[in-house]
């Protein structure tokens, strides 16, 4: 099981240039190399966890760690960036925050320093090599076929309709439109067939830029995904029952179940059901959620298995492997390779594979070592 003292060692480095480095000796009296990670935010829970992880797995190997997170504030993390630069960083694993990291990793670049892209692509840059993720469309893939068993949509008909309202994540973060896309190719036939009706903005994928960003959720933010989701039920949803909503993640699902609890069609007390809801990142709240019937699904993306992926990467990079090998992970190929496609070039991206968690299997991450086992019993 993963140990609570992971997160707790993850919270004591949040904050604006707060680090926490293992100082570890590789011997002879000189330093081990040191790996930066930088961490976007913190409001989200998987990234404490996130950084705690890839601190731990980096300092099993011997280097040293030195760990930031951006507070959602790119000049923030390019400041972080920079620091780590100074310290003599040998390899740099960042998940950022939005492109204006770009310019940190031009300075990266420079200083002959390599970076890892790290679940999230690093966009408008050549300046960097490596991409390290899930399969991100087909944790949209799995939203969407999440929908369609919850609701039964094969055996539909467009004489008796279903409806769902679309969100998705930050329009700053180029993984929110693989899930988008992934999720909507699973929908759009249903949709075109008139089985299934869209309440409010209906882009039928991410390239439909205008519309996108009217379902779009500025940084992930909570807050933000309720107040749109109060606003829609007073307002386009108002004449209708939703019977889903895709949402793109579980602290927005989570912020959703809480707006449709709060209207009288959906609450329990008055006899609603809510509507299916999706999510993924299987953050403990919403694996309990699931288990109590109120989110309907997650996608289990396995991030201490991300973590120890990424820095046995960065271990590789440090040992002069020009071709890296990751155990558990393959280097996307084919049409699959426009994964790691930045804009100005295609760098390599290795993918590792997601689990859908319904009611049915929401022990698997806790099998898994995801929670701690006083979370895990919780789910039994």
């Amino acid at each position: 099981m993963k140990k609570l003292c992971l997160v707790l060692t993850a919270l004591t480095a949040v904050g604006s240039g707060l680090f926490a480095g293992s100082g570890a000796d590789k011997g002879g009296g000189g330093k081990a190399p040191l790996v930066g990670i930088a961490m976007p935010e913190t409001h989200v829970q998987r990234w404490q966890k996130d950084g705690a992880n890839l601190k731990a797995a980096v300092e099993k190997r011997g280097f040293r760690a030195e760990v930031a997170y951006g507070d959602a504030d790119q000049n923030q993390q390019n400041r972080q960036i920079q620091t780590f630069l100074t310290n003599k960083a040998k390899v740099l694993i960042v998940a950022n925050i939005n492109d204006g990291v770009a310019a940190a990793i031009s300075d990266a670049a420079r200083d002959k320093v390599p970076v890892i892209a790290y679940d999230r692509l690093i966009m408008n840059s050549g300046d960097y090599d490596y991409y390290i993720t899930f399969n991100n469309y087909k944790v949209g893939q799995f939203q969407g076929q999440g929908i369609e068993t919850a609701l039964n949509l094969k055996s539909a008909t467009a004489g008796s309709p279903k409806y769902i309202t679309l969100f998705a994540g930050s329009p700053t973060d180029n993984n929110a439109k693989f899930f988008f896309d992934g999720a909507m190719s699973v929908l759009n036939p249903y949709i075109k067939s008139g089985v299934l009706k869209v309440v409010g903005p209906y882009p039928e994928t991410s390239a439909d830029s205008s519309k996108f960003q009217q379902i779009a959720t500025e940084n992930w933010q909570a807050p933000i995904a309720k107040n749109r989701m109060e606003n829609l039920l007073n307002a386009d949803a108002r004449e209708v029952v939703l019977d889903a909503v895709l949402a793109p993640n579980d602290t927005l699902a989570r912020a959703i179940i809480e707006a449709c609890l709060a209207d009288v069609k959906y609450a329990g007390t008055s006899g609603g059901k809510l509507p299916v809801i999706t999510g993924q990142d299987a953050e403990f709240a919403s694996a309990l959620s699931i288990k109590n019937g109120q989110q309907y699904m997650t996608v289990f993306k396995d991030t201490n298995k991300l973590a120890e992926a990424a820095v046995v990467l960065a271990e590789q990079i440090i040992n002069g492997n020009a071709n890296p090998s990751i155990p558990g992970a393959v280097l996307a190929t084919g049409d699959l390779a426009s994964i790691g496609n930045t804009g100005k070039k295609t760098v390599k991206a290795y993918l590792l594979e997601p689990i859908i968690i319904t009611k049915n299997n929401v022990n698997v991450p806790a099998d898994a070592g995801f929670y701690s086992q006083q979370e895990g019993a919780q789910l039994k």
